[in-house]
C-alpha cells in the first residue's frame, strides 16, 4: 500500500508594500533636507570679492555678473558668470572661483591702457588697447603713456591705433608723449608723434608696429630730429639740413 505524499505548501510571497513605504519615506526625507538646505543661510552667497580691476569698478563687474549677496550659491555656474563679466568692455579675461560655503571671487584681467586723452572739460580718460575709453583711475600718470590729441571719437584709425599701441612694449610706449592725426591723400592713416626724447616722428597707423624697432634704433643712436617712416625712411637732425636715408627691413 503506497504512502500518500504530503501536500507541499506554497512559500508565502513577501509583501512589497513595506519596501514601497520605506522608499517613499526616504524620498520625503531627502526632499525635506533639500528644502531645509536651500532655504538656509549656508546655501546663499555671503561674500563677493573682485580682484584685478583698475578701471572697471567692482559694482560694474558684480552688476554684469548679475549676482548679489543672498542669492543661491548653486544658482549659476561659474562658466556662466565668467561669460557675463566679459561683457564689461574693460575686461579682457575673467575667472570665477566658488568656495563653499557662500564665497565667490571674480578675478579679472583688463585690457592694457595704451594712451590717455584729455576732454574739453579737462577730464582725463584712459584708452585701452581695444579702443575702450574709461575715466582714468585716480593716481594714473601720463609719464608712461602717450596723449592722443585732435582725434574724433568715431575715427576708425583711432581704434586701429590703440590696437597697434597694444602690441608695443612698455619701454617703447613710454617714450611716446603725444600722437595726433596727420592724414594725407597717400596715407589717410598718417600720424605725427612726439617723443619724450625730443624727436618728431611721421609715420602711419598701419606701419607703426613694423617701424617701431627701427625708430628706437634711430632714437638711441642719433641726436633729436625729425624722422619720417613711410615708404622711405628719412632722418633730419634739428640742428642741420642734411638728410640721412635709413635702412628699412
Amino acid at each position: 500500500m503506497s504512502a500518500q505524499m504530503p501536500v507541499l505548501k506554497q512559500p508565502e510571497r513577501r509583501r512589497k508594500g513595506s519596501r514601497k513605504l520605506l522608499s517613499i519615506l526616504f524620498l520625503l526625507f531627502a526632499v525635506l533636507l533639500a528644502v531645509l538646505f536651500f532655504n538656509s543661510s549656508i546655501s546663499k552667497i555671503s561674500v563677493i570679492d573682485v580682484t584685478g580691476s583698475v578701471n572697471a569698478t567692482k559694482a560694474e563687474i558684480v552688476g554684469a555678473a548679475d549676482i548679489a549677496i543672498g542669492d543661491a550659491f548653486f544658482g549659476v555656474a561659474k562658466e556662466t558668470l565668467e561669460k557675463r563679466v566679459l561683457k564689461v568692455k574693460a575686461v579682457q579675461e575673467a575667472t570665477v572661483v566658488k568656495q563653499f560655503p557662500g564665497s565667490i571671487t571674480i578675478s579679472v584681467k583688463e585690457y592694457p591702457v595704451v594712451a590717455f586723452e584729455i576732454g574739453p572739460d579737462g577730464q582725463m580718460t584712459a584708452i585701452m588697447s581695444n579702443a575702450t575709453s574709461v575715466l582714468a583711475a585716480s593716481g594714473e600718470a601720463l609719464l608712461d603713456k602717450p596723449v592722443l590729441s585732435g582725434w574724433k571719437a568715431d575715427d576708425p584709425n583711432k581704434a586701429e591705433l590703440t590696437k597697434q599701441l597694444g602690441t608695443i612694449s612698455a619701454k617703447q610706449l613710454s617714450d611716446l608723449s603725444e600722437i595726433i592725426p596727420y592724414p594725407s591723400k597717400a596715407y589717410p592713416d598718417r600720424i605725427k608723434m612726439y617723443t619724450r626724447t625730443k624727436f618728431e616722428v611721421i609715420t602711419s597707423v598701419s606701419l607703426l608696429s613694423e617701424k617701431i624697432e627701427a625708430l628706437n634704433a634711430v632714437i638711441e643712436s642719433q641726436e633729436p630730429g625729425k624722422i619720417t617712416m613711410l615708404l622711405a625712411d628719412t632722418y633730419v637732425p634739428f640742428d642741420g639740413n642734411s638728410t640721412e636715408n635709413m635702412e628699412t627691413d
